[in-house]
């Protein structure tokens, strides 16, 4: 590899590890076995030609990272949710009222989150987490757009009704964040 592909690597790593175990340690339950499937598709990115991957890099990441972590979960015959041990940690720098009702707002959403079907909740999370669109999304999970917009639409009217006490009924969709 040469010293220019070292960087670019270098770079991507930088960018893209975070928000890879992320998603694949809410896919998997597990930080460790994440940070393995994270692992494996850095090295198989290690071996494809850039010019390749380079256009849909993003998406060519998380469907390498997506694809992996269902097979290890169909191979043990299991998928749990992450434990809020797992979970970031909003800034401290914040003013703690507004911290301690962030925590709040956020530990519930997930709550509920966590209640979704497995294709919504995932859906929502590319959508919000990972910043997707419904294209980008449908790349990653193999689904038609259309069926993306009606995951989305339908798990965002779930929690929004699930939340109805929140913010007088009103949720807005910035908060899925977890």
């Amino acid at each position: 590899m040469s010293v220019t592909e070292t960087d670019w690597i270098r770079e991507v790593l930088n960018q893209y590890e975070r928000p890879l175990v992320r998603y694949a340690s809410r896919l998997l339950g597990d930080l460790d076995r994440a940070r393995d499937v994270v692992q494996e598709a850095f090295m198989r990115l290690c071996t494809e030609p850039r010019d390749k991957v380079e256009p849909h890099l993003d998406r060519w990441l998380f469907t390498v990272v997506r694809n992996r972590a269902l097979d290890l979960g169909k191979k043990e015959g299991r998928m749990t949710p992450m434990t809020d041990s797992h979970r970031e940690q909003p800034s401290s720098r914040q003013d703690p009222a507004r911290t301690v009702e962030a925590e709040d707002t956020a530990a519930r959403i997930i709550r509920e989150l966590e209640g979704l079907p497995t294709n919504q909740r995932e859906v929502l999370r590319l959508k919000f987490q990972n910043g997707f669109n419904y294209r980008e999304i449908a790349e990653v999970t193999e689904l038609s757009v259309g069926n993306i917009g009606f995951l989305i639409h339908v798990g965002l009217k779930t929690l929004r009704e699930r939340m109805g006490s929140m913010q007088g009924g009103t949720m807005r969709t910035n908060e899925v964040q977890s």
